[in-house]
């Protein structure tokens, strides 16, 4: 899972150190950095920024100001040297608040933090189901109860305890339909439930007692 990222500082430098730290995260990726805060709001409205690590202090407007304006609201990180914004910025559901000079285990704890809000909030947005067609009907399929989908053509079917389900679809179409946090992709046939994985090595995984292959190219850690 990736956070889609921009940082937004006054000062070049903070940004540089920012920049540092983001590339030793392998889940955050900085996509823009800005020092005018308007610029940034811009970019934030017309694109798809999950999070964004925030100035308060600038010139024109406070990066306070900035995320109240915001019609479609990242999560933020706050980035400040004065302590005395901390309460109205937690007034926005900021994830977190770094006081300057922060060190990069602190850095990195505030992105852990914010990476477990993300997640939080994916997971109550999607359903606990999908629905696919089988033949004639449409079939009700909850997410708990599969355990792994395997490919065959133009067709999938989803694997339970004691149950498979046959619908017309590609590999590429079943990943997209099935929430990534809880689904993996690791051969060019099969798709699995993470929480269903009982043990894995370099070249399977085992889900009940199915050993599953890894392809080359994918990957699965426990």
């Amino acid at each position: 899972m990736i956070l889609r990222t921009v940082a937004v500082d006054d000062e070049p430098v903070a940004l540089e150190i920012i920049r540092h730290l983001c590339a030793g995260i392998p889940y955050i990726q900085l996509e823009a950095t800005f020092t005018n805060p308007f610029d940034a709001g811009r970019h934030m409205q017309e694109g798809s920024t999950d999070l964004v690590f925030l100035d308060i202090r600038m010139p024109d407007i406070s990066g306070i100001e900035l995320l109240e304006g915001l019609a479609k609201k990242p999560l933020a990180i706050f980035t400040t040297a004065y302590s005395e914004h901390a309460v109205r910025s937690f007034d926005l559901n900021a994830v977190d608040y770094l006081l300057k000079p922060f060190s990069a285990e602190r850095f990195s704890q505030a992105c852990a933090k914010a990476l477990e809000v993300y997640q939080f909030r994916l997971q109550r947005s999607v359903p606990d189901y999908v629905f696919v067609r089988s033949g004639f009907e449409q079939v009700r399929i909850a997410f708990d109860g599969i355990m792994y989908v395997q490919g065959a053509g133009n067709y999938v079917q989803f694997v339970s305890a004691g149950k498979k389900i046959m619908a017309r679809m590609t590999m590429a179409e079943a990943e997209a339909i099935l929430p990534a946090y809880r689904f993996v992709r690791v051969h060019r046939s099969y798709i699995i439930s993470r929480d269903k994985v009982t043990s894995a090595d370099r070249n399977s995984v085992l889900i009940g007692e199915e050993r599953i292959p890894i392809g080359n190219g994918y990957g699965f850690e426990l």
